[in-house]
């Protein structure tokens, strides 16, 4: 299994009572399958875990494995202890999951070495290869290039890189040229897609990012890797407008859209978060006929 191409972060559905909305989710993961994804994440800060009990992540992973049949399922175990991380994704691996994304968290006195503790001791209690996120907006830990490198190349277990550091483009290419001659990991490309196609210029492998129309993303990515970046730029500029309007702070937005594509059955935000206004989903109509004019967004849609 190599974690590159198309692999959606996945938000979490709820049922209007904030209840956890199993259907949806499964039904979710079967269009994105039919769209010919490499994989599925569950669990993600898209699939606001910080808001689920332990008994509905063990629920969401295994409707998630169930639902992606040979998809594989990279489901996030990220925590603030290095025993309860290592726990979670021994129940990820017990549950079916591919893979686990585990992200560093914050400590009062910033340490590489605890950083790099936290993968080795996690890969050496569990089998199940690890995605590692480098997302400082959401962890406040800023991972050095060579802490990365550090890291991918000691601890095997590493078998997929998220670039989510800006300025992203730099990095990506930073650490693919230490990897060179070294491991093949692939470094995939994050942050809504908003700096998708600088990041494909400078060598990301495909994209791991919760954006509501992954056929935009797998014909980015076909273009790049084929080395058609004018193609890739092409596709970019013109659905750039609606990436970044699905990336404003919060879930409303995208879940919203997944719910106009007939993908999950209410936009619904667990609580504290905040659901979509009148307003904004008067903007989100006007943009989505303007990026896919007279298209039914129920199915999939034309690119280009």
């Amino acid at each position: 299994m190599r974690l590159a191409g198309v692999i959606p972060i996945l938000a979490t559905p709820f049922h209007d009572d904030e209840s956890l909305d199993t259907e949806s989710l499964a039904r979710m993961i079967r269009f994105f399958a039919g769209l010919g994804v490499n994989g599925v994440t569950v669990l993600g800060v898209l699939g606001e875990s910080n808001r689920l009990t332990d008994g509905e992540r063990s629920e969401l992973i295994r409707t998630a494995v169930s639902a992606a049949g040979k998809v594989p399922v990279v489901a996030g175990c990220s925590h603030t202890g290095t025993a309860a991380s290592t726990a979670l994704c021994r129940e990820a691996a017990d549950l079916g999951a591919s893979a686990v994304m585990i992200a560093p968290s914050k400590q009062p006195s910033p340490n590489d070495e605890a950083v790099f503790g936290y993968y080795a001791r996690i890969a050496e209690k569990t089998s199940i290869p690890i995605v590692l996120q480098d997302h400082p907006a959401s962890t406040e830990v800023h991972m050095s290039t060579p802490l990365i490198l550090r890291i991918a190349k000691e601890v095997p277990a590493i078998a997929c890189i998220k670039g989510e550091a800006v300025p992203s483009p730099g990095k990506i290419a930073a650490i693919k040229a230490g990897l060179k001659g070294i491991r093949d990991i692939p470094v995939l490309t994050g942050l809504g897609a908003l700096y998708g196609f600088f990041d494909l210029e400078r060598g990301s492998d495909g994209f791991n990012t919760g954006f509501a129309f992954p056929e935009v993303l797998l014909a980015m990515n076909a273009h790049a890797q084929s080395g058609d970046l004018d193609g890739a730029y092409e596709i970019y500029r013109k659905y750039l407008p609606l990436m970044v309007f699905e990336q404003l702070p919060g879930l409303a937005i995208r879940k919203e859209i997944l719910r106009r594509r007939g993908l999950i059955a209410t936009s619904r935000v667990r609580h504290p978060g905040g659901n979509i206004d009148p307003a904004s989903a008067a903007q989100l109509a006007s943009l989505l006929e303007r990026s896919f004019p007279g298209q039914d967004l129920t199915g999939p849609v034309v690119v280009g």
